[in-house]
């Protein structure tokens, strides 16, 4: 038989909410993280420190400005050079990865995890994890929303304010709610700066 945990790592629906071992790893990752939130931005190898022990792994060179929240933690990977900016989210009952070159504005999240539409199955506490993955090069605005199941190609831009539902295939500017592709990007906006077409 599957333990709970067993269920959510394989995309299954399971029992998050009454579960003792997710609930003891989400405490421990809490604990952690209200640590990890309450150190100075210049303890930069503590918390650096933290970080790595949380994600299943990093890259050498690699920021999350505070305050940042996950689940689990262990279920994240960020490539090198990734930056996140304040009050991001990531709930990791299923992979996260972030490819090299990563540029995350404030105040976005990262949601493997839904509920199902049945109440009774809600209020039991059943819900679903599926993988998230954010290629190489992508930046993506604040305030956006990255749904379970979404990957996002190589070098594409996410507008601010975007419910990403599907996923964004690699070098295009995408932005809205949902989130669709607007065009693809060329050499032409090497020149180009935020704001240019009134999304990010």
């Amino acid at each position: 038989m599957k333990t709970e945990k067993q269920k959510m790592l394989e995309g299954l629906v399971y029992d998050a909410n009454n579960d003792a071992e997710l609930i003891r790893e989400r405490t421990e990752c809490a604990d952690a993280l209200h640590t990890y939130n309450s150190l100075l931005p210049s303890d930069t190898s503590r918390r650096a420190e933290i970080l790595r022990k949380l994600f299943a792994s990093t890259g050498r060179n690699f920021t999350i400005v505070s305050p940042f929240y996950c689940d689990y933690g262990y279920n994240i990977s960020v490539g090198e050079n990734f930056f996140m900016n304040t009050g991001c989210v990531i709930l990791d009952g299923a992979e996260v990865s972030f490819g090299d070159d990563v540029f995350v504005a404030p105040m976005c999240g990262f949601y493997t995890a839904g509920h199902l539409l049945d109440r009774e199955a809600r209020a039991a506490g059943l819900e679903y994890a599926y993988p998230i993955k954010i290629g190489k090069g992508v930046w993506i605005g604040a305030q956006c929303s990255i749904l379970p199941g979404v990957s996002i190609g190589d070098g594409s831009v996410i507008g601010a304010g975007s419910v990403v539902t599907r996923s964004i295939p690699a070098g295009v500017l995408a932005f809205g709610n949902p989130c669709r592709v607007v065009r693809t990007l060329g050499p032409g906006d090497r020149e180009r700066t935020c704001g240019v077409e009134g999304s990010i």
